[in-house]
């Protein structure tokens, strides 16, 4: 076996990945006392360390990686995310570019790859995004359609909420977001327009309880996909273990019963 073979091997082992995985969470709590400037002024230096050492170690996997697996690494999209990660932490915080230095913080989304839960999660939403767009665009046509009207009926009387189909957008989305929608915004509307709520309820019930469930149905009924292809293709990998231990075992028999035969004879 290469060095090359036996590095990947390291890699691969259940501990060098609960060891990443731990240095990736301390890291994500490093980054997040750096933001305390009571921590960085008792202890700025000791968490500025620490957060190079997690830098270094993040830097030296990536490495190995790239050595044991060759061009294979970047097939991997989760081995292209750490890799994009690690490389802008490495940039040199100058002339703006320390924003980028704390988009290290996304090596955290590093353990929905270990986590088949939230793997899961992930996957569902994943392909859930075609269906969710015509979702959307639904919603597009119905809040344009809504801020058209809305502009038309109150924008006079009320120029801050309604006065352009953008400000009327944005009220509405607050409506279905039913943050501060009735006291806010629908009871004033109402002592001026005392019969809009025929327009502003039916929007409610179209918007928030409509069509954002419905985009929580397909990530759901996503998700359950997922699961049960997760599940066919362990329940698969297992049968072809089975085939291939009662291949090896009737190989055995046969050679077994050769070896008898040629004895007997």
């Amino acid at each position: 076996m290469t060095f090359r073979q036996r590095l990947n091997d390291v890699l691969d082992r259940a501990a060098t990945r609960n060891f990443i995985t731990g240095v990736i969470l301390f890291n994500a709590v490093v980054l997040g006392v750096e933001t305390s400037d009571t921590a960085m002024a008792q202890a700025g230096g000791l968490i500025v360390l620490l957060d190079r050492i997690c830098l270094a170690i993040f830097t030296i996997e990536i490495a190995a990686k790239i050595y044991a697996r060759g061009p294979a690494f970047f097939r991997n999209g989760w081995n292209i995310f750490d890799f994009v990660i690690v490389g802008v932490a490495l940039i040199p915080a100058a002339q703006g570019l320390s924003v980028l230095r704390a988009m290290r913080i996304l090596r955290l989304f590093r353990i929905v790859s270990v986590a088949p839960t939230l793997r899961r999660v992930v996957e569902g939403f994943v392909s859930a995004l075609p269906g969710m767009a015509s979702v959307f665009l639904l919603m597009a046509l119905i809040f344009y359609i809504a801020a058209v009207m809305a502009t038309k009926l109150f924008g006079d009387a009320f120029p801050d909420w309604f006065g352009t189909i953008l400000d009327s957008a944005y009220t509405l989305f607050q409506i279905m977001t039913l943050e501060s929608w009735s006291m806010g915004i629908v009871r004033p509307v109402m002592e001026v327009h005392p019969y809009a709520w025929t327009f502003f309820v039916p929007f409610i019930l179209v918007t928030t309880f409509a069509v954002v469930n419905l985009i929580v149905g397909l990530i759901v009924n996503s998700m359950q996909e997922a699961h049960a292809e997760e599940s066919n293709a362990a329940t698969a990998d297992y049968r072809d273990e089975v085939m291939r231990r009662l291949d090896a075992i009737e190989r055995h028999m046969s050679a077994q019963n050769r070896a008898d035969q040629d004895r007997a004879g």
